[in-house]
């Protein structure tokens, strides 16, 4: 019998207990080439080759999991990056009128979600809404283009008439309104003329910042507090 004979024989043994290209080759010294002309027509070695390859995809449950804890991992070190940037620009910003004001309202208006990545805020108050809209352009210096809005109608009212409105009364661009949602019915005693306003920015690190701002805001005011009943 052959060398050449004997090492097929036991690559093939090898193979048909699962073994991989690469470990059959560092057994017997083989060439990868040389084992794949061998069994490239063999349909029992394609099987066991699709069992090797989903070992090692992202739907074998070991690698899977492996991977969201890489990932994890990889967005907590991000995310406290994000709430240190809002630390070190906390001092410098704690004292600016429009930066209170617009945490103010988040604090009260605002989505507070820690999984969400928007940072989105809702009114029936025009006010409300811009001052909010210049806390993110001119405090934040997000771009208007970032900032997306739209609005929560009754049904007699009318769309276009209404984002004109909010619009003018806010600054937000009229090209930044997405399509409106209309609330079924009409109450009879409650009623907003002009419905309600919603801004969102989505944003990962932008949401980090504010929900850090709002805890270290807290601090603040409490710490100012009790220095006031002293």
């Amino acid at each position: 019998m052959s060398h050449q004979r004997i090492d097929k024989e036991a690559a093939f043994n090898l193979r048909r207990k699962g073994a991989s290209y690469k470990a059959i080759s560092r057994e017997l010294g083989i060439p990868l080439g040389t084992l794949g002309g061998w069994f490239k027509n063999e349909p029992w070695s394609q099987a066991i080759r699709d069992k090797l390859s989903a070992q090692v995809s992202l739907s074998n449950p070991k690698k899977l999991h492996w991977m969201v804890q890489v990932n994890k991992e990889r967005w907590r070190k991000i995310n406290e990056a994000h709430r240190a940037l809002a630390i070190q620009e906390f001092s410098k910003l704690k004292d600016d009128p429009l930066f209170l004001a617009g945490i103010m309202l988040y604090w009260g208006e605002g989505e507070k979600q820690q999984k969400s990545s928007q940072v989105r805020l809702g009114n029936s108050e025009p006010g409300m809404i811009k001052i909010f809209y210049l806390f993110l352009t001119r405090t934040l210096h997000i771009a208007p283009e970032k900032i997306s809005s739209w609005l929560l109608l009754y049904p007699d009212l009318i769309e276009s008439v209404q984002k004109n409105f909010w619009s003018n009364t806010t600054g937000l661009p009229l090209d930044n309104f997405k399509k409106s949602i209309y609330i079924p019915g009409r109450h009879p005693t409650k009623r907003l003329s002009y419905g309600v306003c919603t801004v969102v920015v989505s944003s990962r690190a932008l949401k980090e910042r504010v929900l850090t701002w709002l805890e270290l805001y807290q601090i603040h005011l409490q710490s100012y507090a009790s220095g006031l009943e002293k």
